[in-house]
């Protein structure tokens, strides 16, 4: 499994989500200032409505751009067999007899990523508890809830 594609597809679709917002914005904020949201009386807010529409997707493109800029800045290390589990880590855990993985990434937190050979990559954000559960843990060592062994760290 190459970490290197994994981190760089989850950087593209963290863009893609940032461009598809700011093209959201973009309408939205046409919508807000536009000649079809004028009042026609004193009870249309099709104008105001578009306005906290704009606002809330301006909201959302600043969050993506400081993720993007994270992932952008984080230096991924690098990790042997016996290192302990630490942000930038990829982690193979077995599950219920199968195999799991997850990137503890600097964002991106919720979003999975496909490798080529079709397995997929969770990441786990800052926030994820599982990921405050995982750090510091060493192959072999295990998780209650939910039930993982950690099988190999790069």
């Amino acid at each position: 499994m190459d970490k290197q594609l994994i981190i760089e597809s989850l950087k593209q679709q963290l863009r893609d989500q940032y461009d598809r917002t700011l093209a959201a914005l973009q309408d939205a904020a046409e919508g807000a200032t536009g000649d079809d949201t004028k009042a026609e009386s004193k009870y249309d807010t099709r104008g105001l409505e578009s306005s906290y529409l704009a606002a809330g997707q301006a909201e959302q493109a600043e969050r993506l751009q400081k993720e993007l800029s994270a992932m952008e800045s984080f230096e991924f290390p690098n990790f042997t067999q016996s290192s302990a589990i630490a942000p930038g880590a990829l982690v193979e855990a077995i599950m219920e007899g199968k195999p799991v993985y997850y990137l503890l990434a600097p964002a991106g937190g919720g979003l999975s990523v496909e490798t080529s050979d079709g397995n997929l990559v969770t990441i786990l954000g800052s926030s994820a508890p599982l990921r405050g559960r995982m750090l510091d843990l060493k192959i072999g060592d295990t998780i209650e809830q939910p039930p993982l062994e950690i099988k190999s760290i790069q």
